[in-house]
């Protein structure tokens, strides 16, 4: 790179630094290697009582301890070990002054099972306990501590405290899209000119009881259950639902002009965002593509790329068969002859949909395959689906050399978030 700004003459928006943890392990080394060779962190869930359940695997993060145990607990402390990581690599600012605003990516928060039974208990009520007598429980004053943890905001403001951030941390929820939306966020506002650094992080540890039913009631899941490791299937012919997960990932992003300024070493550049959400339903995609499409259409012309300067896709491949198919749709119409030859992986299938975390996780994987001139590969693809022709990097990684990636993120509603990433 000669110079400090893009084709459309904004500041260009580099990582300087990135911390990964998920099923597979904590840290970039431990996560890459054990993605490359094609091991999966899936595993029997052990926190909670799984008899009669359909489903009773997840890309569970059970070797981090928390306290108390409650989804915003354990995402927070997902968050603190990555955001420790990215900045540490990134080497910025000073421990807990961070030079600029936090912009992070979190799934909804609300009370769970084990608190909602001490409530109820409290109340005082013998056999039928009564919305009334909860919320005379709760006026009691001895649920303050709960009362501050299940606010959505809880974890951001914790954040941003312990590490020092700027401005008032900006927390977002858009579905499995979330960790993309996220990194657009701070990248428009570096573009802006309101910040030479922004902090991305997404995070969630949403594998408790109650989550796992609603995904399970809606038939979104894979009910392979043995052994776990075989479950998520993405692309293949016997694909049948995706497997839930956890984890976080944090970026350090800066303009390229900062990252000289003070010598930073530049591991990839962020070179263009795409947004689209189509309000098709609550849940699916649109069936003729054009939000997919359009989402990835937008992030190439943001990057100032055509189709044939992309050389890999970290595809959001979950593993459902609608998800898989709308995803192929929609790659075939933008890169049309080009699509089947494109390597497409999808680091599902080895670590599980980290759902609100998916989007950051996976761009620094992305940003990791780049640097490294390694395809992860797509595990479990035994059966090739002949409707979906993708060239997944079946079962082993695959050496290549990558200079613009796509890393895509469709969710829930039609929230789509597709980035384009290149090399340094």
């Amino acid at each position: 790179m000669t110079k400090d700004t893009d084709h459309l003459g904004r500041p260009i928006v580099v990582v300087t630094g990135m911390g990964v943890i998920t099923s597979l392990g904590q840290g970039q080394a431990d996560n890459w290697k054990a993605l490359t060779s094609g091991v999966s962190g899936i595993r029997r869930i052990s926190r909670f009582p799984i008899e009669g359940l359909r489903t009773t695997i997840a890309g569970t993060v059970d070797f981090v301890p928390v306290e108390e145990l409650s989804a915003p607990a354990l995402s927070q402390r997902l968050a603190e070990l990555v955001i420790e990581e990215a900045v540490a690599e990134s080497g910025i600012g000073r421990v807990g002054d961070f030079p600029g605003p936090l912009l992070l990516a979190l799934p909804p928060v609300e009370m769970e099972w084990a608190q909602r039974f001490a409530l109820a208990a409290a109340s005082g009520a013998n056999d039928t306990v009564t919305y009334d007598d909860l919320i005379r429980a709760a006026g009691s004053g001895s649920f303050e501590p709960w009362y501050r943890r299940f606010l959505f905001s809880s974890v951001g403001e914790n954040l941003a405290e312990r590490f020092g951030t700027k401005g008032l941390p900006i927390a977002t929820s858009t579905a499995c899209a979330s960790g993309g939306t996220a990194i657009q966020l701070g990248v428009e506002a570096i573009r802006r000119g309101e910040t030479d650094a922004a902090l991305v992080v997404g995070t969630d540890a949403s594998v408790n009881a109650e989550s796992l039913i609603r995904f399970s009631l809606l038939s979104a899941l894979s009910t392979r259950n043995e052994p776990p490791s075989s479950a998520s299937r993405p692309f293949s012919k016997d694909r049948e639902g995706f497997v839930m997960a956890e984890g976080a990932g944090a970026l350090v992003l800066e303009s390229l002009a900062s990252a000289r300024s003070r010598g930073a070493t530049v591991l990839g550049v962020v070179q263009g965002c795409g947004e689209v959400a189509d309000g098709f339903h609550r849940t699916r995609s649109s069936p003729d593509g054009k939000p997919i499409i359009a989402c990835m259409r937008n992030a190439l012309a943001d990057a100032g790329l055509a189709p044939e300067d992309v050389g890999y896709i970290n595809a959001h491949g979950t593993g459902t068969p609608e998800n898989d198919k709308m995803e192929w749709v929609g790659v075939s119409a933008v890169f049309g002859e080009r699509a089947g030859s494109i390597p497409m992986s999808s680091n599902k299938s080895m670590i599980g949909h980290s759902l609100t975390a998916a989007g950051t996780v996976e761009a620094i994987f992305t940003v990791l395959t780049i640097r490294n001139g390694l395809l992860p590969p797509t595990i479990n693809y035994d059966i090739p689906d002949p409707l979906l022709p993708v060239d997944c990097v079946p079962n082993v990684a695959r050496a290549a050399s990558v200079r613009h990636a796509i890393s895509n993120s469709f969710g829930f509603g039609g929230q789509n978030v597709c980035l384009v990433l290149g090399a340094a």
